[in-house]
């Protein structure tokens, strides 16, 4: 059974950093592109980054590019995002999920609360 469960969430201020983990089990990690994905309240589902199985390729949403740093652990079955210069506007539940853009994405975490405030 595949199953990805995503830790690390909670409320920061904004400028502050959070790390986010998705614990990955029940199919072969190292052989899948893994993606962030995230909604804030009110709005529907934002690709937000994506890394190949190897880790060697990544993308960014325009929103995160420069702020937010996807890598993987394929010898822990991990998965991060490392999320620098919180701003009010990520706010929002983020999912791990299997696949490279949501498009091909088969499998989702319960996902993680963020909420950047003051």
């Amino acid at each position: 059974e595949v199953q990805l469960v995503e830790s690390g969430g909670g409320l920061v201020q904004p400028g502050g950093s959070l790390r986010l983990s998705c614990a990955a089990s029940g199919f072969t990690f190292s052989s899948y592109a893994m993606s962030w994905v995230r909604q804030a309240p009110g709005k529907g589902l934002e690709w937000v980054s994506s890394i190949n199985s190897g880790g060697g390729t990544t993308s960014y949403a325009d929103s995160v590019k420069g702020r937010f740093t996807i890598s993987r652990d394929n010898a822990k079955n991990t998965l991060y995002l490392q999320m620098n210069s919180l701003k009010p506007e990520d706010t929002a539940v983020y999912y791990c999920a299997r696949g490279w853009d949501l498009q091909r994405v088969d499998y989702w975490g319960q996902g993680t609360q963020v909420t950047v405030s003051s």
